[in-house]
């Protein structure tokens, strides 16, 4: 009997590809007279066709939609004329343009290509070219593709600059009317030096009854990015603000962002506040949730809060916040108690801290330090979204949820078998695994020389966490009810949630409302998919950033740490975040085989695991291709394409280590996901 899938095919840059289809544990190969021309991302039906020497072979029968409709690349020039090369490496057909369609652009730049031919069989791509951004080879060029290859907006209509500005940057009464007044209370921010889109403060004080009152108050964006006006349709197909080092491509325009919603300091703005009374237990014994009118004392950083709370000399609008300081940390040591207790799953993950110049050029990077005062409102904005999630779960309205499902089964036995590997008692998972069980392998693990080994393949079992319209948990933060309320701002998920919280409270809402059911799956799905997006891009970005300022400090000497191992060579991670790859060609000569179960490079004389401290040499650096280049400080570098001397590779199949390539980015990618927003 005939079986054929629908799936997304995966590209390796050689003409053959992959596929994934749920339920199937290989995944399966494509050989490239097999691929009926299918690019990296298109939409295809599959038919196994398998044989004696590959049981997972399949071939493409049909294309349902095509992914690259648009490729971003450089112009070159050769025997077949005009031809544009993809940046995507997964693509590995050129798109030839004809004179006419070049539309001023010249050889060496970095174009944009509208797609109009997509050749079933081995011939290359037709196109014409839409917008020329620059020379591929200067850096600001190559920022703008990276924004461009990910389809993310960065001009905003006209129409939507203008309605943005017509709500100038005072609340008029009218604003007011109906909302509690909290202007008197006291009432602050504490965000990043150089944050400008403020979108939550906080209050804090004591009952009389020992519990604590926790205000949590949120930029009302809502009020003004009314359902359906221009700014909202912008917003939506946004979706996220999308941070770069130096700069952001926000959700909103900056009048907004920056203006009227932003909370700045001794201006009247308009909010939705939680209101908390939490006990000396962490538990929320009473909650409110309703709009306010709030006007905050003081636009506080991080750095200066904790400089506060160690005693030393800041300014006096921080020395007269000191008790209330002193609150928030006895609050939060309650509420991580209490997380703990649950099974809150603690990461130490390095957050990296950019210093650029006026021009963009990156003068420093280095690990940022985190303390108590990032720790604080961490800790109070989970509450709030926790408190916020349970309170619209329990009467059941349609709601947007932020999920983080339990890891898969054959996740947890891979864990469990790398646990065994390094010689360590393999943990057997209950068979609903709670972040109970991952808690204990995280602090039985703590300070032991292979801790940020399995650190790292505990983090690849993890599910990514997405939005969906169902309450599922959020397994990270060990949380039974969860949602992001906290960043209207920037996240079109949290608007969502925000405007049905305020037609909930005025009562134009119920939980049946069937257009409202289907509105919430179709933002949650597009707050996933362009979350996802924003990420691709930011660590894109972000690799590029780190490539340009290692760039200047080609041969010399680091001590790092392998943070990656593969079949073709090892990563390490240097102390301030950047990332290079030790090729196995740059390895001492010796005859290597990769050991799957440990994830180790292994040879008769050298081996390679997960946690080993190493000293490198800053071998080289691709710009384009945003790659740093190691070798071990004992030995000379060898450019990939040079043949002499070369050590043997491991005893893995071509398809396995391409499939392996392709495997771990997507695994990198869910990763960081996780980091940004289970912490």
């Amino acid at each position: 009997m005939e079986k054929y899938y629908e799936t997304i095919f995966i590209g390796s840059g050689r003409g053959f590809g992959f596929a994934k289809v749920e339920g199937v544990e290989e995944d399966f190969f494509i050989p490239p007279n097999k691929t009926f021309g299918a690019l990296d991302g298109d939409k295809v039906v599959i038919e196994p066709c398998p044989d004696e020497n590959n049981p997972n072979l399949a071939e493409v029968k049909k294309i349902l939609e095509y992914a690259n409709q648009q490729i971003i690349g450089t112009l070159a020039y050769g025997m077949m004329g005009n031809y544009v090369v993809a940046d995507n490496p997964r693509i590995h057909k050129t798109v030839l343009i004809k004179p006419i369609d070049l539309n001023g652009a010249n050889v060496g730049d970095k174009v944009v290509v509208k797609v109009t031919a997509q050749p079933s069989g081995d011939d290359d791509l037709l196109g014409e070219i839409t917008e020329v951004l620059g020379k591929a080879s200067e850096r600001s060029v190559m920022e703008k593709a990276i924004v461009r290859a990910n389809r993310i907006p960065d001009v905003f209509p006209a129409e939507v600059t203008e309605l943005a500005e017509s709500f100038g940057q005072t609340i008029s009464s009218i604003d007011k009317a109906g909302r509690r007044d909290l202007t008197k209370e006291i009432t602050f921010t504490i965000d990043g030096d150089d944050s400008k889109d403020l979108d939550d403060a906080i209050s804090i004080e004591k009952l009389e009854n020992g519990n604590f009152k926790l205000g949590v108050h949120i930029a009302d964006v809502g009020n003004y990015v009314k359902k359906g006006n221009a700014i909202d349709i912008e917003a939506y197909k946004r979706g996220t603000s999308v941070y770069f080092p130096g700069y952001v491509i926000p959700m909103l325009p900056t009048t907004l962002s920056n203006g009227i919603c932003s909370l700045n300091e001794g201006e009247e703005r308009l909010t939705l506040t939680c209101e908390m009374e939490i006990n000396d237990k962490g538990d929320v014994v009473a909650h409110n949730i309703y709009e306010s009118v709030i006007k905050t004392c003081g636009r506080l950083t991080y750095d200066l809060v904790f400089a506060t709370m160690k005693g030393e000399k800041t300014p006096e609008k921080y020395q007269k916040l000191k008790d209330k300081f002193a609150l928030m940390e006895e609050l939060t040591n309650i509420l991580n108690a209490k997380k703990d207790e649950a099974g809150y799953l603690e990461f130490d993950l390095p957050e990296t801290y950019y210093k650029l110049n006026e021009k963009g050029e990156l003068l420093e990077v280095y690990e940022l330090e985190r303390h108590i005062a990032h720790e604080m409102i961490e800790a109070f904005m989970i509450v709030a979204n926790e408190t916020v999630a349970q309170h619209f779960y329990e009467r059941n309205i349609p709601f947007v949820y932020r999920v983080h499902e339990v890891p898969l089964p054959e996740k947890s036995a891979s864990l469990s078998a790398f646990m065994e590997g390094l010689g360590l008692n393999p943990v057997v998972f209950s068979k609903n695994v709670s972040p109970k069980e991952y808690q204990t392998i995280l602090k039985m693990i703590d300070g032991e020389p292979y801790e940020q080994a399995l650190n790292k393949v505990l983090l690849m079992s993890l599910q990514k966490a997405r939005y969906h319209d169902k309450c599922l948990g959020h397994f990270g933060l060990a949380s039974t009810y969860y949602t992001h309320f906290t960043s209207p701002i920037r996240r079109y998920s949290d608007l969502t949630i925000h405007r049905i919280i305020k037609d909930y409270l005025h009562k134009n809402v119920n939980a049946d409302d069937k257009q409202l059911k289907l509105f919430v799956q179709q933002a949650s799905e597009q707050a996933s998919e362009t979350e996802q997006r924003a990420v691709t891009a930011e660590r894109q970005v972000e690799a590029l950033k780190k490539a340009e300022y290692m760039q200047k400090h080609i041969g010399e000497v680091y001590e790092g740490v392998v943070n990656g191992v593969m079949p073709y060579g090892v990563f390490v991670e240097l102390d301030n975040t950047v990332e290079g790859l030790i090729h196995i060609e740059n390895l001492p000569t010796d005859e290597y085989d990769y050991i799957e179960n440990t994830m180790t490079l292994k040879g008769r004389n050298h081996s390679y695991s997960y946690g080993d401290s190493i000293t490198i040499r800053v071998a080289g650096v691709n710009l384009a291709k945003r790659q740093v280049d190691f070798c071990e400080v004992s030995m000379e570098y060898t450019p990939k394409d040079e043949k002499k001397d070369r050590p043997k590779r491991p005893k893995l199949d071509k398809e396995k280590i391409d499939r392996k390539k392709g495997n771990r980015r997507f695994k990198e990618r869910d990763n960081k996901n996780h980091k940004k927003h289970v912490k």
